[in-house]
């Protein structure tokens, strides 16, 4: 099972998302949005961007950690993440994208080093230390439980000339090749949607 991505817009992408109770059973839900991600070409899914307030999302960085590491090991599930960022480091700027913003990039500054605190799958707490590119597509996933998406990272006059580009995104008036649903029009079946490809965010190598 998969879910179309939310597209800029829709309400749910500026709630702050909501804690889930320990224990909850989200199996079937973190194999549709696994399955999502993947079918976006994506390396990070949150809930919200499929239309669920909830503090959860995946993520593949396998993409950046070399054909030495096997991706299983890449591929994980945040849910209830608390981040404490590096505060002595410099930020680092780079390009992002985002499934539910096609074809915009960003230049976003990130802590280049973190510690995350949150439960796997299995309910199980876990803490790691991430840091560069791991640590980059965390806090993007992570901003989108806050509600705040990578174009808020852009200065007042860039998103001024944005505003026709996102009017035309939240409309579908834009090329994909994964499923979306837009709010202000009805969601389309996957099938008539259009197969075109955009090009991705130099960063992920695909968009999140």
């Amino acid at each position: 099972m998969t879910y179309p991505i939310v597209a800029y817009g829709d309400r749910v992408l500026r709630e702050k998302a909501k804690s889930l109770a320990p224990g909850t059973d989200v199996k079937a839900l973190v194999a549709a949005m696994l399955a999502t991600m993947d079918q976006a070409g994506g390396v990070g899914l949150a809930a919200p961007q499929i239309g669920k307030s909830l503090r959860l999302f995946v993520v593949d960085c396998s993409p950046f950690m070399g054909p030495t590491v096997p991706r299983e090991q890449c591929r994980k599930v945040y849910i209830n993440p608390t981040l404490q960022l590096a505060d002595t480091a410099m930020p680092q700027y780079h390009e992002e994208g985002c499934l539910s913003i096609p074809g915009v990039l960003v230049k976003v500054p990130r802590a280049p080093e973190l510690v995350v605190t949150y439960f796997d799958a299995h309910w199980k707490q876990q803490e790691e230390v991430l840091t560069d590119m791991s640590a980059r597509v965390v806090q993007h996933e992570y901003d989108h439980l806050e509600g705040k998406l990578h174009i808020d990272y852009m200065s007042k006059p860039e998103r001024q000339l944005l505003q026709d580009t996102l009017s035309d995104i939240s409309q579908g008036k834009v090329s994909v090749s994964y499923p979306m649903r837009f709010p202000k029009q009805p969601a389309a079946p996957a099938s008539s949607q259009s197969r075109k490809t955009l090009q991705r965010a130099p960063i992920y190598g695909a968009n999140h």
